[in-house]
């Protein structure tokens, strides 16, 4: 028996669809790559904005002659297009679904095939307790207590991302996520210690600590964790060798965490802070609670407090009533602050968001357009600079894989580097996957940098 996967969204989707591949190989299925060859086909989706919607509704459009053709295929929609509150609309208007999957539950899928296989009450509950561990479904392994990769990562995954807090409580007007992932739930300190010592047993040399707010972890218990306190749990794993964590929340980088981050070695000098927009009018708008003189400073606490780090952000261009002038205080704002990373998106509207509801989507999608262009633009000519400056540098990069005859890794500040494989980069002694490789850094673009190995001392 084989299963597909295809998952679209962010990071939570990608660790989701790992640990829903996990907990189908618990109940003996293989991966397959080829959606028509499988028997089992999980859809994984993200509705964030209405491109990422379109994507998974043209994607079970395409799946509906091979339903057809092979009536006992099982199609499994799962994550934010199915959320948290019921699937009764969906199963009304999607027929071709077998499963309805909430964000981060291969639970229901799990269920569905015991019950199909016609397991007795007592194997399905044994099989089911193995194949996934309450709300995070965290599949186990024997050895560890914690989490284990799909078959055809193990061994060869560098990194992985180990969700730390599920859902969000914060509800900015834009965003669609708390009403399809739910309230924040933190997962336990052991738990996610438990999952990092696994994913180390099996090759992962790097890990990033998931959540919408990641530096929220905690909030939701009485005298919680916090993530400063759990970045000091896991330290000291031993193999691990690099620890991140995305995405944060302004409101909550406190002086704890980057403190922690510039004391633990392990711990990579990157951190991810959207803005989202640089006037203080639209900012409230979107009910981000801090101002554009509120966000400069912190990245200046950033820069003081943990050297070398890098910056990134987000940022929404054409929010409902945002004037040119209001764009050009975004533009100002990264054009000063000359960040590392943004990530851009043109606003959409969300079904249910306070946005859709109390604001006019007035913006045309070809101002959008331009002003997404006019700062990538921007973007393409600071992060250009910024990245020059390390030519002739060297770097520790962790190499993940081969790309196009040459390897590929990211240093400890998330710069992308590229360096020659050489002719037999797979034979023993030549193999540089999951190694921390010295470099010297010969060309820099505004995405990538290329590098020359240096002997090892």
């Amino acid at each position: 028996m084989k299963y597909h996967v295809w998952t679209e969204g962010c990071q939570m989707n990608v660790a989701d669809s790992q640990r829903v591949a996990s907990a189908l190989e618990a109940l003996g299925y293989v991966a397959e790559s080829e959606a028509d060859q499988a028997d089992v086909i999980v859809l994984n989706t993200c509705v964030v904005r209405q491109s990422a919607e379109d994507k998974a509704y043209g994607r079970l459009t395409s799946l509906l002659p091979l339903k057809r053709k092979r009536p006992e295929l099982v199609i499994n929609l799962m994550g934010c297009l199915v959320g948290v509150r019921g699937a009764e609309v969906l199963r009304t208007k999607l027929p071709m679904v077998d499963v309805f999957s909430p964000p981060s539950e291969p639970g229901p899928l799990v269920r569905y095939l015991l019950e199909r296989d016609g397991h007795d009450l007592a194997e399905a509950e044994r099989l089911q307790r193995f194949a996934y561990q309450d709300e995070a479904t965290t599949v186990l392994n024997a050895q560890t207590g914690g989490y284990t990769l799909p078959a055809f990562e193990r061994g060869r995954a560098v990194s992985a991302h180990v969700p730390i807090v599920y859902g969000c409580s914060h509800a900015c007007t834009f965003c669609i996520i708390p009403f399809k992932r739910g309230v924040e739930r933190s997962r336990p300190v052991g738990e996610v210690a438990a999952d990092v010592r696994g994913l180390v047993e099996q090759g992962v040399r790097e890990v990033t600590l998931l959540g919408q707010i990641v530096d929220r972890y905690g909030q939701d218990i009485d005298d919680g964790p916090t993530l400063a306190g759990l970045l000091r749990a896991i330290h000291d794993i031993e193999g691990l060798e690099r620890i991140r964590f995305l995405t944060s929340h302004p409101n909550w980088m406190t002086d704890d965490l980057l403190c922690t981050v510039a004391e633990l070695p392990k711990v990579c000098e990157h951190i991810e802070v959207p803005v989202q927009a640089g006037d203080d009018a639209v900012l409230a708008n979107m009910k981000r609670g801090y101002t554009n003189g509120d966000y400069r400073r912190l990245v200046e606490r950033i820069r003081i407090l943990i050297p070398n780090v890098s910056i990134g952000t987000d940022i929404i261009v054409g929010f409902p009533g945002e004037t040119a002038e209001q764009f050009e205080a975004t533009y100002t704002l990264l054009a000063d602050l000359k960040i590392d990373v943004a990530h851009l998106a043109r606003y959409s509207t969300r079904p249910g968001t306070v946005a859709q509801r109390r604001m006019v989507d007035d913006v045309p999608e070809a101002e959008k357009v331009r002003r997404f262009q006019v700062l990538e633009d921007l973007q393409e000519r600071v992060v250009g600079e910024i990245n020059a400056r390390f030519v002739g540098t060297r770097l520790e990069v962790l190499v993940e894989d081969l790309h196009k005859g040459k390897w590929r890794g990211r240093t400890r500040n998330n710069k992308l580097v590229f360096f020659e494989a050489g002719p037999t980069p797979e034979a023993p002694g030549h193999n540089l996957r999951g190694l921390t490789v010295p470099v010297t850094i010969t060309q820099a673009g505004a995405w990538s940098m290329q590098a020359e190995r240096l002997a090892d001392r």
